[in-house]
């Protein structure tokens, strides 16, 4: 996405207008978009893809921006910090105002793009597979898999829970997802391993 036009308007200019109308709420039209940048659709298209491919992109970006926040704010290490960290993550993805707008226009788009493999479960994956490795290394994780395997696993657990009103429960179910992702870690005070608590 190094393609720039005149006036400084390229690909990243394009996610940025777009984000903006995502953090105002607006439904995202591409021809509407285009017309806003001063380009045309094909060029537009060109640049970020359709506009589940471009919304996507949104919204994973959003992910890590909130998670890297959370990261940021949650303390202690090695397990009690991963679910601190998610904890965080998922109490402000649920209290979003630009995505609960989303979620009432366009709650079949958003669960497609948010639950099956592309941008926002990737983007997710990494971060988490991230911290994992970081507390790993650190000797304060011992981890049960691989950090990419257990973190698509995590993200997995976390987005069933956290959008199980989405997908037919009463309302978001975070207590329940840290509590088997604690479990999925085996994670005792201080973030320890811990041989009492079920394999799963």
């Amino acid at each position: 996405m190094s393609e720039t036009r005149r006036g400084g308007i390229g690909p990243r200019e394009a996610i940025d207008a777009a984000t903006e109308w995502y953090l105002r709420g607006r439904t995202l039209d591409l021809s509407a978009l285009a017309f806003d940048l001063g380009i045309g659709r094909a060029t537009l298209y060109r640049w970020v893809g359709n506009r589940e491919e471009l919304l996507a992109l949104i919204l994973a970006e959003a992910t890590e921006r909130t998670f890297r926040t959370a990261a940021g704010d949650a303390t202690g290490a090695g397990g009690e910090l991963v679910l601190d960290t998610l904890e965080k993550f998922m109490r402000a993805v649920a209290d979003s105002e630009p995505l609960q707008a989303l979620t009432q226009r366009e709650p079949l788009l958003f669960i497609r793009l948010a639950t099956t493999p592309g941008a926002i479960e990737r983007r997710a994956s990494g971060l988490i597979a991230e911290l994992l490795e970081a507390e790993s290394v650190a000797g304060r994780l011992a981890l049960p898999l691989p950090a990419a395997t257990l973190a698509e696993a995590i993200v997995r657990i976390c987005d069933s829970h956290l959008y199980a009103h989405l997908l037919g429960g009463a309302e978001p179910e975070i207590d329940t997802a840290i509590a088997v992702v604690a479990v999925l870690l085996r994670t005792g005070p201080g973030g320890s391993c811990r041989d009492d608590i079920p394999e799963v």
